[in-house]
Formats: structure tokens, sequence, C-alpha cells
């Protein structure tokens, strides 16, 4: 499969994903530890990609949506934004509202 058609299954196949360096348990960078935490948070159950642990999805993330950085969420199929987007849905309730209904 394609690497832009395996991006595309992942964030439609899971109402929230989040790309990161790492993993929720064992976060690789300080912004993918803050958005995972924010989003745990919140409650939610998301699904995770370690960018790291996937070189061709971590050199091809960016131009499926043209967002340069990590970590990116996605919620229903849509790019939220990287971690200060995250944070601030999250501190002022949005990421909440958001993830709630996605579930």
């Amino acid at each position: 499969m394609d690497i832009m058609e395996r991006i595309k299954q992942a964030i439609e196949s899971n109402p929230v994903i989040l790309f990161m360096k790492g993993t929720p348990e064992f976060p690789q960078c300080g912004f993918s530890s803050r958005s995972s935490q924010a989003l745990t948070a919140c409650g939610a159950e998301f699904a995770y990609v370690n960018v790291l642990a996937d070189p061709e999805v971590r050199e091809n993330l960016h131009r499926y949506a043209d967002w340069p950085t990590f970590p990116q969420l996605y919620i229903n199929g849509e790019l939220v934004g990287g971690c200060d987007i995250i944070m601030e849905l999250y501190e002022n309730g949005e990421l909440k509202q958001m993830v709630e209904a996605a579930s």
C-alpha cells in the first residue's frame, strides 16, 4: 500500500489519532508528551502512530495535510493541529468537547 494511502487509512479508521514521537506511555519529545497527556486528561480514547518507529510516515505525513511538525492530532479525519493548538483547546475546554463528540 502506498504511504499516503496508509496515512489516509489510519486517519479515517480512528475517530481520534495522534501522530507523535514515541508512545503515550513513553513519549520521546516534550510536545508529544504534553499532547498525549492533554488527550488522556480529557478521557479520550485515541489511537497513535509512533513516527519514530515508522520512518516512512515520519517523512511523508507533512505532505498529507501540509503541517510540518509533530505531533499532529486528527479528529474525525480533520487535522486539528500540533501541540500549541492542542494545549490551547485543552485549556479552554474545547478539546474535551471535540473528543467526546468524536467518540
